[in-house]
């Protein structure tokens, strides 16, 4: 059998490309994204009592990996990137149905003319992901604080970020401000292919990130912020 899914929503955020987006919810929590409801989703009623919780489940699509089909192995960034356990035994982003699941902070709901937007605080989302279900979180069921998490049971270590003085002056005033502590909290995460962390390391990266092409080079557990390329929006 085979069903068909209609996204209720879109996702904006930060994060232009697959490339550096945090491989959890909640770890660049500077960076706020919002989901622009639409279709018959599109109602003020059908977010009627959402502001009662504190967090939402969000079921979405990886879109831009449905085309590449999926694998029943995988290698987590976690372990390493070399060794390999099945699918289901991962949040890879190759999956049979490319269905993937966040639970993040709810921040507010408004009305801009006619859509309805869901405020949210940090997510793991490409801009432009498409939303398929929202479900509140419910702690008492939801939270299971003696649950074991297998190979991923604490945060990922992070590096420290600078920033070189001409990409610095262009993040001035409160906007400047704010895209800078998502660039360094996106960046200390340290993006790169698991099997380059540790290891001596001459290459320089590019990301896209709010309007800039955020280019860095990571050294001796250090990240510098090396220039922001201004690009359209």
């Amino acid at each position: 059998m085979s069903y068909q899914i209609e996204p209720v929503g879109i996702i904006r955020s930060p994060y232009k490309e697959k490339f550096a987006v945090p491989r959890q919810p909640g770890l660049v929590p500077s960076a706020r994204s919002e989901i622009v409801l639409q279709g018959e989703a599109n109602a003020l009623e059908a977010v009627r009592g959402l502001e009662q919780f504190s967090h939402l489940w969000l079921l979405f699509l990886f879109d831009q990996n449905l085309e590449a089909g999926w694998r029943p192995t995988v290698r987590p960034p976690r372990l390493g990137g070399n060794e390999r356990i099945g699918v289901f035994a991962s949040r890879a982003t190759f999956r049979p149905n490319g269905i993937g699941m966040s639970a993040v902070e709810l921040k507010g709901v408004r009305q801009e003319g006619s859509d309805v937007i869901i405020e949210l605080g940090g997510v793991d989302l490409v801009d432009g992901t498409p939303i398929v279900d929202i479900k509140p979180y419910i702690p008492y069921s939801d939270s299971l604080p003696h649950a074991h998490g297998g190979f991923a049971t604490e945060e990922p270590d992070t590096l420290d970020v600078i920033f070189l003085k001409e990409a610095a002056r262009q993040l001035t005033g409160r906007r400047g401000e704010h895209q800078k502590a998502v660039i360094s909290e996106v960046l200390a995460q340290d993006p790169r292919p698991a099997y380059k962390k540790g290891k001596p390391d001459d290459k320089e990266y590019a990301v896209h990130l709010f309007n800039y092409n955020v280019r860095f080079t990571v050294n001796n557990e250090q990240v510098t912020v090396t220039a922001l390329e201004v690009t359209e929006e």
